[in-house]
């Protein structure tokens, strides 16, 4: 049973930081990518960033040039360090993870709010 867990989630000020982590657990296969989505009310889950386990990397058009992906291969960990938060950025980030089976995992979800 695959389990994703994920922590740093919060509110923060205009300008600020959070970083998000995400541990995974529990899978057979390989991990291939893991990676962040959100969801802000009233609209589509959308890429935040997201990295392979050989190091690739992609991200949303919103995260270029503030938000840095990484991972720990070791540990099946991915974070999100986000700098220079906006208020449109508050929204449900979501942790996600695609195993080399092609199965892929959500986290619970974490609330980031961004207040103006």
């Amino acid at each position: 049973q695959v389990q994703l867990v994920e922590t740093g989630g919060g509110l923060v000020q205009t300008g600020g930081s959070l970083r998000l982590s995400c541990t995974a657990s529990g899978g057979v296969f390989r991990i291939n990518s893991m990676g962040w989505f959100r969801q802000a009310p009233g609209k589509e889950r959308e890429l935040v960033a997201l990295e392979t386990y050989e190091g690739s990397t992609a991200y949303g058009d919103s995260a270029k040039g503030r938000f840095t992906v990484s991972r720990d291969n070791a540990k099946n960990q991915v974070f999100l360090q986000m700098n220079a938060l906006r208020p449109e950025d508050t929204a449900v980030y979501y942790c996600n993870v695609q195993y080399t089976d092609f199965s892929q995992y959500w986290g619970q979800g974490t609330q980031v709010t961004v207040s103006a």
